[in-house]
């Protein structure tokens, strides 16, 4: 597989403006800031799909790896041909559904809980889910000197990334199964849940402000690199151990209108995950050096080894997990029971998986009609 051009610009793009309609009162799914890149234009002469560009997002994340290679390794754009990519990043999912809906974002890579609140919000108007991308990639991690067995947690501060979204609904849900009372919105309780960025979690471990996490990755292996030990993977807590954190929204204008340039994505995004499994230290190489473009910094050995190993890349959505992540934001108060019925389209998906001898999959009965 040769490697596309790389990616020759950087720019910052506005802060958006947080949008009222997509976060409720109680903070399930709350904004971010955003940076963005363009991606190098389309080759000369080749023959433009129905739209001239697509404008896809994702975060500058190893559990977003199917874009960040992808577009690294001139994947997407093979298939889209004269059709010309322009790629933002995000730090949070609530704000790529915010561009989402104000079409400054076509088609985007984003955890279920966002895509869920994202829906529900705009009373399923808004956003298609149409394939799937990670399972896998969180852990709770813990200092070994204060805790040494899940008993040991309570009375600890436990970090997640953010309140409501999907890794802090799992811990909410888990805590819940122990047995143990946490108020939802103040953190508070049995173990004390402290909302942290990912980007200053490793420092508050280091300092001793909180005593564990419960993260993505390579926060979660950031953290083992300072010492802390695993106590936990999320994937052994779901069937056949994979549960979808990455998903590929598209917004239901965009869908209707250009139908043959979201196949194409799709269609790069399936070849892509394909490379990633036949080729995994090249792809975890050029993930990192996509993240170095992005941030500035690539991830060290010890942090992106076995980071990677935790990560499947996949096109199934794992539609049954995330109607059972939204039933888990119910549970803990962060949700009201949301009508899912129509969040999948994977017509194009299957066709795609058809066409490249793969299995079809299934929409857990949230399909569009």
């Amino acid at each position: 597989m040769s490697a596309a051009r790389p990616l020759t610009t950087l720019r910052a793009i506005v802060v958006m403006a947080t949008l009222p309609l997509l976060l409720t009162a109680c903070g399930y799914g709350s904004a971010s800031t955003d940076d963005g890149k363009e991606t190098a234009a389309a080759p000369a002469g080749a023959k433009k799909l129905s739209a001239g560009e697509v404008k896809i997002g994702y975060f500058p994340n190893l559990t977003h790896a199917t874009a960040l290679v992808g577009v690294q390794e001139g994947l997407f754009q093979k298939e889209l041909g004269g059709t010309t990519i322009k790629a933002s990043t995000f730090n949070a999912g609530p704000s790529e559904i915010e561009a989402l809906n104000a079409g400054s974002i076509d088609i985007g890579w984003i955890g279920p809980s966002p895509a869920i609140n994202g829906y529900t919000k705009s009373n399923g108007r808004n956003l298609r889910i149409i394939g799937g991308s990670a399972s896998g990639g969180v852990k709770l991690v813990v200092d070994p000197d204060k805790i040494k067995s899940v008993k040991d947690l309570k009375g600890k501060k436990i970090a997640t990334p953010q309140l409501g979204n999907t890794q802090d609904v799992a811990f909410l849900n888990w805590i819940a199964d122990q047995g143990w009372d946490v108020d939802a919105q103040s953190g508070k309780g049995d173990v004390s849940v402290v909302r942290t960025d990912n980007k200053i979690t490793p420092d508050a471990y280091k300092s001793g402000s909180i005593d564990g996490a419960w993260v993505p990755e390579p926060t979660a292996s950031k953290l083992v690199a300072e010492g802390g030990k695993v106590l936990l993977d999320e994937s052994t807590l779901w069937p056949d151990k994979k549960f979808v954190i990455t998903n590929i929204i598209v917004s239901q204008r965009f869908l209707e209108e250009h139908p043959d340039v979201v196949e194409a994505v799709l269609r790069g995004s399936v070849k892509t995950n394909k490379w990633i499994t036949a080729n995994p230290d090249k792809a975890k190489a050029s993930a990192n050096a996509a993240l170095k473009e992005l941030s500035g910094k690539e991830l060290p050995a010890e942090v992106i080894d076995p980071a990677w190993k935790s990560i499947t890349f996949l096109d199934d959505p794992l539609a049954a997990t995330l109607d059972a992540q939204a039933e888990h934001a119910v549970k803990a108060g962060l949700l009201e029971q949301p009508d899912l019925k129509g969040i999948y389209d994977l017509t194009l998906l299957n066709k795609v998986l058809g066409s490249e001898g793969g299995d079809k999959v299934d929409d857990a009965g949230l399909g569009a009609e």
